[in-house]
């Protein structure tokens, strides 16, 4: 499954105002020379976000417009902060989720006129796992006057996993006519080098996997041929292809690099022990001699389809003679869930690739107020489920079922999904699991965030600790707190207080009063990285337990942290 680094997003302004809304958001920023940088960046990059009224911004790409497969995504944000609007570049483009991306960061609305987001209908050319072909607009436009398409779904691929958005409508049979009636329009889900048909629809599916031996220096355009004529002898479609695969050793031999490259899909690399373990019609004892394993482009092709995978195409050899290639359809695609931390709250402060996995994936589960947090990055084509506060288990089971279907999900979680997150949750129920990876990504978690507010105050040795005894006994915690005061540890207190929690927290502030000073900073951040955010800064014998709530961080500094005006900073020792 291909996965999805950040886009290059630059942001443009042409005045001291401008400039300081651009200053909220984690671009790439230009000032000044608008036209000409326009110009510049046109080529270059994903997206443009102008600060500028949207008629000046209107003319400066009006010249450069080509069509909307290429065009960057342009959002247009006036002077007084109050609409983010998309110009060009819609669902196709991105530029629908850049707008309410800028909007979160910004304060500003979402002005987003696609006609398919508006009516809450999925976009077909940005489904996952998908590539669309046909007349997209044409089918959207009927969905739009109230006729829903019709769906077929070759019989090949009926436990692929359709979109959830495209399962309410009604299944025809693969050779059924729904298109004699120009009234009617059809997507149909095959991987198949069929062309689409009046009013038709199809979506490719990335069901194939090409398996790949090669000799060392083997030709690039003597493999690239054999793939070609594989897929055109077995009337597959290219774009079908999900994955290369070939033997560990050969992954970076530079024509098995160059294929996965053009095709834009995962290099999977497999050991010779687990190649020689898949039975295949056409093993070698010469290929086995040579590299330990009797057959390398079809076990590669089966092994890296998963479970219920089948060989369509056995092994062939190239004109120049030196790689093969042989073809597999997946029986579903290998599920994958991305356990994605979402930091402390403030858009901005998501990392790029957190950012892209969420809005990338097919469904996103989490508890309703995480997903609430990443809504600016949502949109009609995915399964949004949310949770009550609480049922972590059962938010953990759900996301790795729905991975387990072949899907890509996104399990979201606050901050950093390793740390008093669920990250090491999926881990445990997910053991055992074959055609599932899970993968973590991290975010800003609560001490770093409430650091960053506050100064310095992690510079040395640091520790975090939950006062929760919900999952741990209090007896465990408190042999924690005193091995910290001990140890003369920064400390901050992850849920320190809570309505049926009142006790621990002054419990732990009598434990390091026994060690530190009363004059011993400390300090409270609750909110941190929302618009909520408040700060009470403070030393170890004034601080009131009163004032901490569930959604406070208590940060108590060591012998050596000091305030610095309001700075709570503690030295690593670089001074003299």
């Amino acid at each position: 499954m291909t996965t999805h680094a950040g886009p290059r997003i630059v942001s443009l302004s042409i005045t001291e105002r401008g400039s300081a809304m651009a200053a909220k958001l984690p671009y790439e920023h230009r000032r000044g020379r608008l036209v000409e940088t326009v110009k510049e960046e046109w080529g270059r990059c994903d997206g443009l976000v102008v600060f500028a009224a949207a008629a000046i911004a209107v003319r400066a790409i009006a010249g450069l417009l080509t069509d909307k497969e290429s065009d960057p995504a342009v959002v247009s944000v006036d002077e007084s902060g109050r609409y983010a609007i998309v110009l060009c570049g819609g669902h196709r483009r991105e530029a629908n989720a850049l707008a309410r991306e800028v909007a979160a960061c910004t304060g500003a609305s979402p002005v987003i006129s696609t006609g398919t987001d508006l009516a809450g209908l999925p976009a077909l050319d940005t489904l996952v796992g998908f590539e669309a072909r046909g007349d997209v607009a044409a089918l959207g436009r009927a969905w739009l006057d109230g006729r829903p398409p019709a769906m077929r779904v070759d019989a090949v691929l009926e436990e692929w996993p359709i979109p959830a958005s495209l399962r309410g409508l009604a299944r025809i049979a693969r050779n059924a006519d729904h298109n004699a009636d120009p009234e009617h329009t059809t997507i149909t889900v095959t991987d198949s080098a069929t062309q689409p048909a009046a009013g038709e629809v199809i979506l490719a599916p990335e069901s194939l996997v090409l398996g790949v031996g090669a000799s060392t220096g083997a030709s690039p355009d003597g493999l690239d041929r054999a793939v070609d004529n594989l897929l055109d002898s077995a009337n597959l479609d290219v774009r079908c292809v999900g994955a290369v695969a070939t033997l560990d050793a050969k992954t970076a031999e530079p024509a098995i690099v160059a294929l996965a490259e053009r095709l834009e899909v995962d290099l999977v690399g497999l050991g010779a022990a687990a190649l020689a373990a898949v039975e295949v019609p056409n093993p070698s004892e010469r290929v086995r001699r040579a590299v330990g394993t009797p057959s390398v482009s079809e076990a590669a092709a089966l092994l890296a389809g998963g479970p219920g995978a089948q060989l369509i195409a056995g092994k062939t050899v190239s004109a120049t003679g030196d790689s093969t290639v042989a073809l597999a359809r997946r029986r579903n695609p290998a599920g994958l869930l991305s356990v994605v931390g979402l930091g402390p709250g403030d858009p901005c402060m998501r990392t790029l690739q957190a950012t892209a996995i969420v809005r990338h994936a097919e469904v996103v589960v989490g508890y309703k107020g995480y997903v609430d947090a990443a809504s600016d990055l949502l949109s009609n084509s995915q399964l949004v489920v949310s949770y009550p506060i609480g049922a972590e288990t059962e938010r953990v089971r759900d996301a790795l079922a729905y991975a387990g279907e072949g899907r890509s999900v996104a399990l979201v979680c606050s901050g950093d999904p390793g740390v008093y997150a669920l990250a090491s949750l999926a881990f445990e129920l997910a053991e055992g699991e074959g055609n599932l990876a899970i993968r973590v990504v991290p975010g800003v978690t609560a001490a770093l965030s409430a650091a960053a507010i506050l100064g310095a105050p992690l510079g040395h040795d640091h520790a975090s600790i939950s006062l929760s005894d919900l999952l741990t006994p209090w007896s465990q915690i408190e042999r924690r707190i005193k091995a910290v005061a001990e140890g003369d540890f920064v400390v901050s207190f992850y849920n320190p207080r809570s309505a049926r929690r009142s006790t621990q927290l002054p419990a732990a502030i009598e434990i390091l009063s026994a060690h530190r000073s009363p004059s011993t900073p400390a300090a409270v951040v609750t909110d941190a990285g929302r618009p909520t955010e408040t700060v009470t800064r403070t030393v170890l014998g004034e601080l009131d337990p009163d004032g901490v709530a569930m959604f406070s961080l208590v940060v108590i500094g060591s012998t050596g942290t000091r305030w610095i005006g309001d700075r709570m900073v503690t030295p690593r020792g670089y001074a003299p």
